[in-house]
């Protein structure tokens, strides 16, 4: 009979601090993997306090509830080894861990040794970095467990537990997304199962937290690197596959090292007993690789709609207001907000001024139709001419400029928070990345709301989600052709258009990418063949505006660098490149 290993991923979507709800669904899910026979069943990094926890850490009442969560979870794991990701205290510190149970009894717990510390981690501000490697024989079978950036290090844990004998590495996994980060991933995992000759299963958590976004993409790969199965994206799923152990101990591979085996870099593997094979008869797994591979431009717009919905109803909101002015933003931010809490929680709102065009406000309409939610007009002319007199003295002798213009936008945030303060909503903005980049927003008024759904999204793709949308609803056009169509305004002054401010959009873009998420230089840029005037115009409004976007919502990340926890500059910042 052959030895089959029959190993189960979890991909759970938990809440950062909610440990009972957490809890609850992995017990669920254990129980799902034991109705399946699996012999192993793994769970995200942290899944009990959810990804990233910040400096909850620091509260001992939450630690200690991790720590009871996870000896229920361990309780529970008779007939399945169970590995799930805890943070383990001991004395004074903290290790980011992953417990593994089985038969009811708590085994061991590994501790992750590479603690990311840039972008958007600072795991070294809270864990101290293990130094021990285990190996587990459960089932006849030896697996090694190691967590998240262990595995991103060529040299790293996984050398080690395949040198002292590893047929099966375990990586459990909080990795968040942008756009290109699936493929990155899966290229990198395929060359480590091949260069080690392992079958490798990476269970990734899913779902949104903060600005943050995972997008699940959970795999399983044999030994040649070929994927046996994949999770879904964006989506809660159990993955299951059987590996064959015989096929594996007829290959040649690295020989294997005796226990104890030492590595300066990081650490000391070790070998622990936890049961031997039993050979069964499990029921056949259906045939399946998963689901189909989404195009980048489908996984950036499932990020969006994702990573909404779970600020939102996380967060305790069951209703979102949106602000529409016929614009290709607030069309496209409507959109993803109905995708992802459905056309009766979301609300739109038109507040047309004098500078309003007439085809604007018939796209707004046109738009909530379309989407079958309900719209409100709310005119805000008579506001706009009661605050222009009662500031006509202090503003005597002086001529008209953009702080007039931008009272229009001040009067629609204050009609937007109201009426989501009166009926307990949320308010969702429609800036873009290229517009915060620019400062091209107005502080208390457009930025004005619980949640930047686009804040990452140069407007450039903006414009490609919105076509991309469209084809998706078939015959259906979702967003008014004329929206997309037409040159983009923010309708403050006669005739205005954003290139008034702004370079084209499809100049300014590039540039963006290159500075912010990029780190290219002024003379970078320029070796880069961009103009002169341009690239001063981009450097000095990113710089100068880090204020303004230090008081704006959380939006999803969707890029390799967002504007939030990413990206770290100085409000006060005289550093000058030119």
């Amino acid at each position: 009979m052959s030895r089959i290993f029959r190993i189960a991923l979890a991909q759970i979507n938990p809440i950062v601090g909610d440990i009972t709800a957490n809890t609850s669904k992995i017990m669920e899910y254990l129980q799902r993997s034991r109705k399946l026979n699996a012999d192993l069943v793994a769970f995200p990094e942290l899944s009990i306090t959810g990804y990233p926890p910040e400096d909850l850490l620091f509260k001992k009442s939450f630690l200690q509830a991790n720590v009871e969560a996870m000896n229920s979870i361990v309780e529970a794991s008779d007939g399945v080894a169970v590995v799930v990701g805890y943070v383990e205290p001991q004395g004074t510190d903290l290790f980011n861990s992953a417990a593994l149970g089985y038969q009811g009894r708590y085994i061991d717990s590994y501790r992750k040794i590479f603690l990311p510390n840039y972008g958007v981690f600072d795991e070294e501000r809270y864990f101290k970095k293990g130094d021990v490697c285990p190996i587990y024989e459960i089932n006849g079978t030896h697996v090694g467990i190691n967590i998240c950036e262990d595995i991103w290090y060529s040299m790293g844990p996984t050398v080690l537990q395949c040198e002292a004998g590893a047929e099966v590495i375990v990586n459990i996994n909080a990795s968040p997304f942008h756009a290109g980060k699936r493929i990155e991933r899966e290229a990198m995992i395929v060359d480590r199962s091949c260069t080690h000759q392992v079958f490798l299963g990476y269970a990734n958590t899913v779902g949104g937290q903060d600005e943050l976004v995972f997008d699940g993409s959970s795999v399983i790969v044999d030994y040649a690197g070929r994927i046996v199965t994949r999770g879904r994206s964006f989506e809660e799923d159990l993955i299951v596959a059987d590996l064959d152990m015989d096929l594996f101990s007829h290959r040649n591979r690295t020989s294997q090292n005796s226990d104890g085996i030492t590595s300066a870099d990081f650490g000391v593997a070790k070998k622990v007993f936890v049961s031997s094979f039993i050979p069964d008869t499990k029921s056949e797994l259906p045939i399946s690789r998963g689901p189909a591979e989404l195009s980048e431009i489908e996984e950036i717009y499932q990020a969006l709609v994702m990573g909404t919905r779970d600020y939102v109803q996380k967060s305790g909101f069951t209703k979102a207001v949106i602000g529409l002015s016929g614009g290709i933003d607030s069309a496209l931010t409507c959109v993803i907000a109905v995708d992802a809490l459905g056309s009766e929680n979301v609300v739109g709102v038109a507040m047309p001024s004098r500078y309003s065009s007439e085809g604007s406000i018939i796209d707004a309409k046109e738009l909530a139709r379309n989407l079958a939610i309900e719209c409100w007009e709310i005119p805000i002319e008579p506001a706009h001419v009661s605050f222009t007199n009662m500031l006509e003295q202090v503003f005597k002798g002086t001529n008209p400029n953009v702080a007039e213009e931008n009272v229009q936008a001040r009067i629609r945030g204050n009609v937007m928070m109201t009426i989501a303060n009166k009926f307990g909503w949320i308010v969702l903005t429609t800036g873009n990345k290229s517009e915060m980049a620019m400062g091209y927003a107005t502080l208390y008024g457009d930025m004005a709301g619980g949640f930047a759904v686009l804040k990452d999204v140069p407007k450039t793709l903006v414009y490609d989600l919105s076509r991309h949308r469209n084809r998706q609803a078939g015959d259906v056009i979702l967003i008014p052709l004329s929206t997309i169509d037409k040159p983009p305004s923010a309708e403050l002054r006669p005739e205005q258009t954003d290139q008034d401010t702004l370079p084209p959009y499809d100049e300014l873009d590039p540039i963006v990418k290159a500075y912010v998420e990029e780190d290219f230089s002024y003379t970078e840029l320029l070796d880069s063949g961009y103009s002169e005037a341009v690239v001063q115009k981009v450097i000095s409004s990113v710089d100068r505006n880090e204020y303004k976007r230090r008081q704006a919502p959380p939006g999803v990340k969707i890029t390799p660098r967002a504007f939030g926890k990413d990206r770290r500059l100085p409000i006060i910042n005289k550093y000058s490149q030119f």
